[in-house]
């Protein structure tokens, strides 16, 4: 009889600049791609482990990115307090082998921002929002990532880029 031996989990904990936010790295893959949930009800449609995470009384929003968790807490409670808990919390669900996202939830997300680019702007407007969209994704967001976060585009305006993060705060650059 052939027996499996599966690699231990492991993870660490990085700092980023958001006191709030901490990043959880494995060494497994969680997901490809990202998946950003800032509240309990965006979970429960995509992530049984979001949805886990949210309903501890200390989270406030997860951020899933191929192999790393980031978490932003609840302001009330300090990282001493809490950090070996998520850890702990983080590495039995992924030991589990449940399922971290629901299939098709990238699909949909692609979509819902193509149909939203599509009714929103139109001609010239159009073209260059692609544009924008693809520069941050290139190379923005990869700089973002490297430090627990999102960034994602949200509009364009009169010459003027506002985009949001990942701790859902609105930034704008003209």
């Amino acid at each position: 009889m052939d027996t499996v031996t599966k690699n231990p989990v492991m993870l660490y904990t990085e700092q980023t600049p958001n006191p709030e936010t901490l990043k959880y790295v494995l060494n497994v893959k969680l997901m490809d791609g990202m998946a950003d949930f800032r509240t309990k009800e965006s979970a429960e449609e995509w992530s049984e482990f979001a949805t886990a995470l949210f309903d501890l009384p200390y989270v406030k929003g997860v951020y899933f990115n191929n192999n790393y968790v980031t978490i932003t807490k609840e302001f009330n409670f300090s990282w001493e307090d809490i950090m070996l808990r998520l850890k702990e919390f983080i590495k039995s669900y992924v030991e589990s082998d449940k399922e971290v996202i629901k299939d098709g939830y990238q699909e949909e997300m692609e979509a819902k921002e193509k149909a939203n680019i599509s009714q929103e702007y139109s001609g010239d407007d159009a073209e260059l929002v692609k544009k924008i969209i693809e520069l941050i994704d290139k190379y923005v967001k990869p700089a973002v990532e490297m430090d627990g976060g999102n960034i994602e585009f949200k509009s364009f305006h009169n010459g003027v880029v506002y985009t949001k993060n990942s701790q859902n705060m609105d930034i704008h650059k003209d």
